[in-house]
């Protein structure tokens, strides 16, 4: 296989000895054809093969944005975002998003990057207010396209598609099979790559849970302590019903997290970085957590409302058993329900019932009041943490840094300490605020 010859260098930074074969498959294709369709399933390491096969196509020292990838959510961006950044390129990355400041995004334009990643609804702004030169664009990523076409971004796309006059290359990305790929994305002629996954493959368990009403928390509750520890996502079909359960299971003393569109950016992002980062091992959510988040060692998917429809119980089981791991699924059923016919047969789990609550999480998140905007990056967090707090390595966790905050995991039994030692610290000259994040 012909590869680029940062290829080599690039993979070293990141720590991986060896791509998969749909990865291996995707550069190559990108390499000797223009337009490329790429099927593969979630968890199977999309990102990180359209990205090395778009550092095919970049030049060095070009004053211009090269590439600009579309994706359909704000959480989505970042990830994509942080993945670039951590291939160490000298290319600079932007992500923009509904919900992030506008101003900042401007500013950060002034100085173009290299690799353009956003949203469709905040793309189209910044093309209406001539905040951004697509120009010299020749490279374009869809990435979830099929989910982008779910949440009504056709007519966003294809005015932004159409913005792009020097376009020469096409990848566009999808989790299913049987998308119908629109006219104005120019890729009716492209190679197809297909990479899905049989069932057998899998290394997951699937198990349904009988509930004796037609109010299954009690049951949630009674399951959530016969799990061992472990990441556990908790998929609802409405924001209700998350708000309800997640407050049923913290006022029980099981902490847990929730995720919904209706909450604000920041309130997001930080479940998602808290649940992340181990602070909490249970999550409740909506269906937005099903697909495009990159959260690792989930071992455990549970679907307490039974899902819209085949494609939708297809990602919400793609959050467990990803890159070769095993992981466990239970369907809650009410004495009224029975399993749809596209789900496998499986066995029934007997929850036993008033079993100790399960452990309590091994690292708690606190929050330092500035971030990329202030010069802070992992290395100050880190020195701050040794240096100041008395913190080892093994008592630091993720370390999320952010434009004007960072989000530090501390293991639970350093962490009252910690934050009484640094408190009223400075860190690189300046005093910022710092306690638990909420």
């Amino acid at each position: 296989m012909t590869k680029f010859p940062e290829l080599a260098s690039v993979l070293e930074k990141i720590q991986i000895e060896a791509l998969n074969p749909m990865q291996e498959a995707c550069i190559e294709s990108f390499q000797t054809n223009n337009d490329l369709i790429l099927i593969s399933p979630t968890g199977s390491g999309k990102t990180l093969a359209f990205l090395l096969s778009l550092l095919g196509k970049l030049t060095p020292n070009e004053t211009k944005t090269q590439a600009l990838i579309i994706t359909p959510t704000r959480e989505l961006a970042l990830q994509i975002e942080t993945v670039f950044r951590s291939l160490g390129t000298n290319f600079k990355v932007n992500a923009t998003y509904g919900g992030h400041s506008i101003r900042i995004e401007k500013n950060n334009f002034t100085v173009p990057p290299a690799v353009l990643i956003g949203t469709p609804g905040r793309l189209l702004d910044h093309i209406t207010r001539e905040n951004i030169d697509l120009s010299a664009v020749h490279t374009l990523i869809l990435d979830e396209f099929d989910k982008s076409l779910e949440m009504g971004f056709e007519e966003d796309m294809s005015k932004i598609i159409g913005s792009l006059h020097s376009l020469n290359h096409r990848l566009l990305v999808s989790a299913t099979e049987g998308v119908k790929i629109p006219d104005f994305t120019g890729l009716q002629s492209a190679n197809r790559l297909a990479f899905q996954k049989v069932t057998e493959e899998i290394n997951m368990k699937f198990f349904q849970v009988r509930c004796q009403n037609e109010e299954k928390v009690e049951c949630l509750f009674e399951l959530l302590c016969n799990l061992p520890p472990g990441k556990t996502i908790i998929f609802c079909n409405h924001r209700e019903a998350v708000v309800r359960v997640h407050d049923f299971l913290t006022e029980g003393q099981i902490p847990a997290l929730y995720y919904h569109g209706g909450m604000e950016q920041e309130e997001r992002e930080r479940a998602l970085i808290k649940f992340r980062n181990g602070s909490a091992y249970f999550l409740v959510s909506t269906d937005l957590a099903a697909r495009g988040l990159d959260i690792s060692e989930v071992q455990h998917v549970i679907h307490y409302q039974l899902p819209q429809d085949e494609a939708v119980f297809t990602h919400r089981c793609g959050r467990t058993a990803r890159q070769d791991a095993d992981g466990v699924v239970f369907v809650f059923l009410t004495e009224k329900e029975h399993l749809p016919p596209y789900m496998p047969q499986m066995e029934t789990y007997e929850v036993v019932a008033n079993e100790p609550l399960p452990d309590a999480p091994e690292w708690k998140t606190i929050y330092i009041g500035g971030g990329k905007k202030d010069k802070i990056n992992k290395v100050d967090v880190v020195g701050f943490l040794h240096q100041v707090g008395g913190l080892s390595k093994e008592d630091i966790g993720l370390i999320t840094v952010m434009d004007h905050s960072v989000l530090v995991a501390i293991h639970q039994h350093e962490v009252e300490a910690c934050v009484k030692q640094i408190r009223d610290e400075k860190i690189k000259g300046k005093r910022f605020k710092i306690g638990f994040a909420r």
